[in-house]
Formats: C-alpha cells, structure tokens, sequence
C-alpha cells in the first residue's frame, strides 16, 4: 500500500504475528504523485509514478514470500523439537507449496 509520510511516498506492508514482533517492509518512492490538474505534464507524472510503483511491487513480494518462508521453516522446527508431527493434510500442503494442485472428485 502507498501512503503519504510528510510529503515522502512509501510502499509499506506490515506483518504482525504475537511472535516474533510486527515485521514492516517498506520502500520510499521517489516520484510524485501527480495534482488532479488534468495537463499533459501531469499525466507523465503519473504516469512516473505508477512505473516505479509496478517494478517496486515484485520486489516487496519477493522480500515478503522470503520473510514467510523462513518463519515457516522456523515454525517446523520448533514443532518437531515439540516432537509434533505433521498431520496428513499439513504434509500434502507442504509438498504442494506453491502450486496449484486440483483436486480431482473420484
């Protein structure tokens, strides 16, 4: 989500979880955003923006899908010191992690 800090863009998604503490990832934009003038100049301006928002986007996905993975990897972990195991569906989701999986009626 963009928002507003004095007049600085940013690109900011918060992870709150009760453990470990919130995680906030964030980038600043250094584009304006454009007036609600209707003007040429004022179209290339938003148009600047919404450029550097689409290739800063991926980037906060990736830092995010990385962040989830680890704290996934961690959370297994701590489990099987727990001597938990995986149920069955758990496991199937694992294996099928990132893909999309159709289940077939039979």
């Amino acid at each position: 989500m963009a928002s507003t800090n004095s007049s600085q863009q940013v690109l900011r998604a918060v992870y709150e979880a009760p453990q470990p503490s919130t995680r906030t990832f964030e980038y600043q934009l250094s584009s304006p955003i454009a007036s609600s003038n209707p003007s040429a100049e004022n179209t290339k301006v938003k148009v600047a923006y919404l450029s550097e928002l689409r290739s800063l986007v991926p980037k906060l996905q990736e830092e995010i899908n990385v962040f989830l993975t680890e704290r996934m990897e961690e959370d297994k972990k701590e489990a099987e010191a727990q001597g938990r195991q995986l149920s069955a569906k758990e496991a199937k989701e694992e294996e099928n992690y990132g893909e999309e999986v159709v289940e077939e009626d039979t």
